[in-house]
């Protein structure tokens, strides 16, 4: 699985590392998690609000944290 944490840096987007880190580990999935703070890698993947949720290639949050559980529910 590939997930990208999308963002410039701030403290929302390390809020929704730390939490994707968590749910990939209480799940016990395999995963490479990689951090997106370059501005025009951002915009090339269509992203508008951050931080911002990517997994295998779909957005699937934008603009928010979303929970732990709400996480976990993305990657199942």
């Amino acid at each position: 699985m590939n997930i990208l944490v999308i963002g410039p840096g701030c403290q929302k987007c390390k809020l929704l590392a730390e939490h994707t880190e968590q749910a990939v580990a209480e799940l016990g999935i395999v995963a490479e998690i990689t951090k997106v703070t370059d501005l025009k890698q951002i915009m090339a993947l269509g992203v508008m609000m951050t931080p911002a949720l990517a997994v295998n290639g779909t957005i699937k949050v934008a603009g928010r944290v979303p929970s732990l559980e709400e996480i976990k529910k993305l990657l199942v």
